[in-house]
């Protein structure tokens, strides 16, 4: 696919050319910090900037062409950057959403583009079913967590000879996705669960529902893989019999696609995957249910687009989680660190809690924080947290964060020993106790919302574990 000439750009935005009108745009950028030569920069503007006021920086910081909201430009100044282009458009991020829209209509509807949303696991199933694609398709996939209103169409910027695309698409409040897709246009769309995360923001599971359910807004064809354990998508499907096409999969409900004789290790997973047609072993390389599900959704999709029985096996059997989410790191002495630091809902800490129980014959250590976004659930759910702690016989517990004091109350409450729990200040104050009271062979988990900034814990419990030779 041919990269976008300037004179496109300012058809498709509406913009006005300032300097040289020939100009070719290959790459983006939002940042002046992160700009490489001969990329186009995007003036965005945040809370406590207007990215248009930096166009000279990002020119002379190597950018070919900049895309401004409309401001005064001085002679002199489009001067002294001859052979440059300047794009005047009265909305930047609207721009950007132009532009991108415009680049995935080039590859047309018949261009497989898997769309992915859901309260938890969002990226990993974007992960999973992007390396599986990637056994028969050259695929773009959602890098880390690009995937919001800025993100998502600056990934789509990066399609170029691709023949399949994998876009994760989050969200906060109700019609954000709706954006999204109408962007993306998705051939094909997950919705990974329906939990309790941003449930501060919309007020109850069936508005979560009903936000997820927007994605698709932006199919022409409707087409949703269901996840049939989950209730809430579950009874829509049934409610929706007919009306678009599905795919359901799930391990405790009948489905079109079931994980069957599930073993679950340390540090890995295997099942039978039954499907109407045949049923075949898969090897996945990060233990735990989820991961489970993860590979089934991944499953309906790829066989959806034609893979064989083999690339989904290669495919599932090679993926590698996103940093920071299940990320296991093994000390010298034995000691692993579940570093799941990057966020965090009810649904995923009861998951983690469930994983680290399954370490069997090893001390359990939970770092847990607060999670974020909600609301007047925030009490109740915390409490839930700390019931999961002690059902699932964790041996100590630390915690910091407004609302861990539910945890740490709730576990005491179901009778685990105050002496083993410790409600902590600061993540310095975490990071010495848990220096302290580390053995070998202990299996640490580290969770809570990316605000609390936990990752900073793993990284220094490490440093000070080497520190004093205890590793």
């Amino acid at each position: 696919m041919k990269p976008l000439t300037i004179q496109e750009i300012a058809k498709i935005t509406g913009g006005k050319i300032i300097g040289n009108s020939h100009q070719i745009s290959k790459t983006f950028c939002t940042d002046t910090r992160k700009i490489k030569p001969n990329d186009t920069y995007i003036g965005l503007k945040g809370e406590k900037f207007k990215g248009s006021d930096f166009w000279k920086q990002a020119l002379e910081a190597g950018a070919s062409t900049v895309i401004i909201e409309s401001q005064t430009i001085l002679p002199e100044e489009i001067q002294a950057f001859p052979q440059k282009t300047i794009l005047l458009v009265n909305d930047a991020k609207k721009a950007l959403h132009q532009i991108a829209s415009y680049r995935r209509n080039q590859f047309g509807q018949e261009f497989p583009l898997v769309g992915v949303t859901g309260s938890v696991g969002k990226t990993s199933t974007k992960d999973m079913i992007a390396n599986v694609l990637s056994q028969k398709y050259k695929t773009l996939k959602t890098e880390g967590n690009y995937n919001n209103d800025i993100g998502l169409p600056l990934t789509l910027l990066n399609l170029e000879d691709h023949e399949a695309a994998v876009i994760e698409m989050g969200m906060n409040h109700l019609r954000e996705i709706s954006t999204l897709t109408k962007i993306a246009k998705p051939t094909l769309s997950v919705i990974t669960n329906v939990g309790t995360s941003h449930i501060g923001n919309l007020g109850s599971r069936e508005n979560i529902l009903k936000a997820k359910l927007e994605i698709l807004e932006g199919m022409e064809k409707p087409f949703l893989f269901i996840n049939q354990d989950d209730d809430l998508l579950s009874t829509w499907n049934q409610t929706n019999q007919g009306k678009i096409q599905t795919v359901t999969y799930g391990i405790h409900h009948k489905a079109d696609i079931m994980a069957k004789n599930i073993k679950l290790q340390e540090d890995h997973t295997t099942f039978v995957c039954q499907t109407k047609q045949e049923s075949f072993l898969l090897y996945v390389p990060v233990p735990g249910l989820p991961f489970v599900m993860n590979s089934l959704c991944a499953i309906a999709a790829s066989l959806s687009l034609g893979l064989t029985k083999e690339q989904i096996q290669q495919g599932i059997k090679t993926f590698t989680l996103t940093a920071k989410r299940m990320e296991v790191i093994e000390l010298a002495n034995g000691v692993k660190i579940i570093n799941d630091a990057y966020n965090a809902s009810y649904e995923s800490m009861q998951t983690a809690l469930v994983n680290l129980a399954n370490y069997e014959g090893k001390r359990k250590i939970a770092v847990l924080g607060d999670m974020f976004e909600l609301g007047k659930f925030a009490p109740e759910l915390h409490r839930k947290v700390g019931k999961e702690v002690v059902k699932n016989e964790i041996d100590q517990l630390i915690c910091m964060g407004e609302n861990s004091k539910y945890i740490v109350s709730e576990a005491k409450k179901q009778g685990m020993n105050p002496e083993k729990i410790t409600l902590a200040n600061s993540r310095e104050e975490m990071v010495n106790q848990l220096v302290q009271i580390t053995q070998k062979q202990d299996v640490i988990l580290v969770k809570a919302s990316n605000g609390m900034k936990f990752y900073t814990i793993v990284n220094e419990y490490i440093d000070q574990m080497k520190k004093q030779n205890k590793t």
